[in-house]
């Protein structure tokens, strides 16, 4: 049999092919170190035309971290690769410590990788018979069975896992082998921890009973990779005509679909908008809560950090953003207005809605959320503020999202979308030029 070496280093050649930069997951553990010195094999084979870094993330989570660090930037600078470190802080409030660590690495990376950079990992063969029966505990379908890709989409470029066709016992001999020193995490005999509990009590068993569990549970994790794989390429069609430009999906047609075909689209769905694959019990409160509440309502549902709504029978993934609707902003109009959460700015320009100039006595104020009666331009009639939202269009969750230009408390424009008729100027009373540049208003 070829040795350890020769077929860890041709997998590696095989994956990298002519990727010339590359980050790697960097724990200092054995898995990570194995890689890493094979990643620095194959840059040196290859004249130093391999850009490598090498990024480490400090969770404070172990007392021992900063020497973890320390440990990490020794062995990158003993073999001339390029170290970074990162420390992020743990929110294991909803989804628990291990998920959230998860998390947070991976945002990490995701900031971190440069343009054409690849991100390559350090999970094997166990990880991913561990994560198969994590995804079984959780009740997941194929696609959460599918558990870990060797080659996967990430953040606008590529994750490569090279090690997940190898045991933690290869890994070993490989380490034995080249004398690397590593790091032994001691939180890894905790088994508190669900991950920790398989490897240290459920998969000893296994392995003892069937030697060859773990390369059984690949194939297995494969296999529904590829059923996944199919329905992607069956259901795409079905999803480019559902799923409107700004990223809703129209309910009609979903309703016509089978509950199996309905499922699969709205998961794809989410799957679009790079959010958590729901479970068929909140895909079921989607349907029944959402999409098919009584024509009058404004139902929503949460999903993480998003909500579910829906408006003019298409259903709507929208950030939770923050409350605007106690907020009053003073504002010198001569100047540029920086808008909070992200919203943008306004200025004086020479596009935008035109509005009367404010008297010397009336101050000028940027609100959110108006309530009550309200006269616009071009209308005889007042109408309530619910109703005149309808009526332009706008959807309930943008209602609080659209600055409105007070003079005193007077309401004079909800800028991009109407003035009211307090903004039209006396004659020969300067008229304004109001532009909002949007940089997140969806």
């Amino acid at each position: 049999m070829t040795n350890i070496n020769e077929r860890l280093f041709v997998t590696l050649a095989k994956q990298l092919g002519e990727y010339k930069k590359i980050l790697v997951g960097f724990s200092g553990g054995l898995d990570s170190s194995v890689l890493l010195h094979l990643l620095v094999n194959w840059r040196n084979q290859h004249n130093q035309e391999i850009q490598l870094r090498a990024m480490h993330i400090h969770h404070g989570l172990n007392l021992k971290a900063d020497q973890w660090v320390q440990h990490c930037q020794q062995i990158c600078d003993d073999w001339q690769v390029e170290f970074h470190f990162s420390r992020v802080t743990i929110d294991a409030r909803q989804k628990g410590i291990e998920a959230a660590a998860r998390d947070a690495r991976y945002q990490v990376f995701k900031r971190e990788l440069q343009k054409d950079e690849i991100l390559v990992t350090a999970q094997h063969l166990d990880d991913q018979a561990e994560t198969l029966l994590l995804a079984l505990k959780r009740g997941s379908g194929p696609a959460g069975l599918a558990s870990m890709p060797s080659i996967a989409a990430f953040a606008d470029t590529l994750l490569l896992r090279p090690l997940l066709d190898y045991s933690r016992n290869e890994l070993e001999m490989y380490a034995s082998k080249h004398r690397l020193n590593w790091i032994e995490d001691d939180s890894n005999q905790d088994d508190r921890y669900d991950r920790n509990f398989l490897r240290l009590h459920i998969m000893p068993l296994l392995n003892q009973r069937w030697p060859h569990f773990p390369q059984s549970v690949a194939r297995s994790a494969s296999l529904c990779g590829e059923q996944e794989q199919l329905l992607d390429e069956l259901l795409d069609e079905s999803l480019k005509e559902l799923i409107t430009q700004d990223g809703a999906l129209g309910i009609p047609s979903l309703a016509v679909c089978s509950e199996a075909k309905r499922n699969a689209v709205l998961r794809r769905w989410f799957g679009y908008h790079e959010m958590k694959m729901p479970s068929r019990e909140q895909l079921n409160r989607l349907w029944c809560e959402v999409a098919l509440a009584r024509a009058d309502a404004e139902p929503r549902l949460q999903f993480g950090n998003y909500d579910v709504r829906r408006y003019k029978q298409k259903l709507w993934l929208i950030p939770q953003w923050q409350s605007l609707r106690e907020a009053i902003i003073e504002w010198d109009i001569c100047n540029t207005l920086v808008l909070p959460d992200r919203l943008g700015e306004l200025n004086i320009a020479d596009h935008g809605i035109q509005v009367r100039g404010p008297a010397s006595n009336e101050r000028v104020t940027i609100r959110f959320g108006v309530q009550g009666m309200i006269s616009i331009v071009g209308r005889q009639h007042s109408r309530h503020s619910k109703k005149l939202w309808q009526e332009l269009g706008v959807a309930p969750w943008l209602r609080e999202r659209i600055p409105l230009l007070y003079y005193n408390e007077q309401l004079i424009a909800a800028l991009g979308v109407f003035v009211t008729k307090e903004s039209e100027a006396e004659e020969g009373r300067e008229m304004l030029t109001i532009s909002w540049h949007k940089t997140l208003l969806k």
